[in-house]
């Protein structure tokens, strides 16, 4: 339970310093590589705080928001490059 602790207050520092990357950000890119790892780290919270409460359902819901994230990542570059490869 120690480690799960230490990796929840872990994942909570790497998203308030996204969070801070997300406001600050000098471009656009950097505000949506920090907007993605906000979403991924939250997903890991979640993920952490399922095995924390030996919840079976939460690990569909990350699996769901883990393929939802990678989408909106992969569409958002998209969005950046404007098309172009």
């Amino acid at each position: 339970m120690i480690g799960i602790d230490i990796g929840l207050g872990l994942l909570v520092v790497a998203c308030l310093a996204s969070t801070y990357r997300m406001i600050a950000g000098p471009s656009e890119a950097d505000r949506v590589v920090a907007a993605d790892l906000l979403f991924f780290g939250m997903i890991g919270i979640i993920a952490l705080v399922g095995v924390r409460m030996a919840s079976a359902a939460t690990f569909d819901l990350v699996l769901v928001a883990s393929v939802v994230g990678f989408l909106a990542t992969l569409s958002l570059a998209r969005a950046l490059t404007r098309g172009t490869r």
